[in-house]
């Protein structure tokens, strides 16, 4: 009976390390293609076939990077990207601060939190595209078509709900006696606030405010109906990297890996408060 039972278990460890294997060559593969495909040169892009090993299939250059760097116009996308990103995700985070708090310690009468947090969650998963017109209307009426500003307050509008719901749920986790220990200790409500919880919300501040900027970094509808030549971005240059002779896979492939590195050495960097942020709250006792 043991000797079953534990075949079993070894069939299943086999089951489940087999299917690991799969989901990580399925994520890691794109990171390589790109990888590669950076370091080859135009030609060998379509000759060199397989995974493409360094080395024994082609010889590495950095040719496709020292072009690329130099464009001008992926410099202003870089530029402009990290603005928008980190701009509208520290708008999106105080905002979200701020309302999430609200939302976890007072009581709103003429509309029930419950209803306020539905609608929060509703304009999270409106598609951008139902507002693209509209928004470019009012953009082009308002003389602010091509400009940073604009997509820093269209990233911030959607990033918004988002900010709100975690820092909500992350204030309900919060002890609300150490708060009322303050204001008998003679704070103000907002001096509990600076002094008690938002020193406490720091992991899920930083958690917010990381995937905020990811959502920015990444956001690609916005940039294509506001920008022209001023407020491009990364995504809106990748889109751009094919002409006449058909699709540039060189550049398409040295672009992604500019537009990834940032925000992925970022992540790791912060990588412990993104964790406490996202577990906070989900293990009590």
């Amino acid at each position: 009976m043991s000797d079953h039972t534990e075949n079993r278990w070894s069939t299943k460890r086999v089951l489940v390390g087999f299917a690991i294997a799969i989901c990580l060559i399925w994520a890691i593969f794109p990171f390589y293609w790109a990888i590669t495909t950076s370091l080859r040169k135009p030609a060998e892009t379509f000759t060199v076939a397989g995974l493409a090993i360094p080395f024994l299939q082609f010889k590495p250059t950095l040719e496709n990077w020292a072009a690329e760097i130099k464009v001008p116009e992926n410099q202003q996308a870089l530029k402009n990207s990290t603005v928008i990103a980190f701009s509208s995700a520290m708008l999106a985070t105080i905002l979200g601060t701020l309302a999430g708090y609200g939302l976890a310690r007072f009581k709103f009468h003429k509309v029930k939190n419950p209803d306020l947090t539905i609608w929060f969650l509703s304009q999270r998963v409106l598609p951008p595209v139902v507002v693209a017109i509209p928004f470019f209307l009012l953009a082009h009426q308002f003389q602010a078509l091509d400009k940073v500003s604009t997509l820093i307050v269209l990233n911030t509008t959607f990033n918004l709900p988002f900010a709100v719901i975690i820092m909500s749920q992350l204030f309900k986790e919060l002890p609300i006696e150490l708060e009322q220990a303050a204001l008998v200790d003679g704070y103000s409500r907002i001096g509990a606030f600076f002094k008690v919880a938002l020193p406490l919300s720091t992991p899920g501040l930083v958690a917010t405010g990381i995937i905020c900027l990811a959502f920015a970094w990444n956001e690609f509808m916005f940039a294509l109906i506001i920008a022209q030549r001023k407020a491009i971005t990364i995504p809106y240059i990748i889109s751009g990297a094919s002409d006449t002779r058909g699709i540039q896979f060189w550049f398409i492939a040295t672009r992604a890996l500019m537009a990834m590195v940032p925000p992925t050495i970022l992540a790791l960097t912060v990588q412990k408060f993104i964790v406490r942020g996202l577990t906070f709250g989900a293990v009590k006792g």
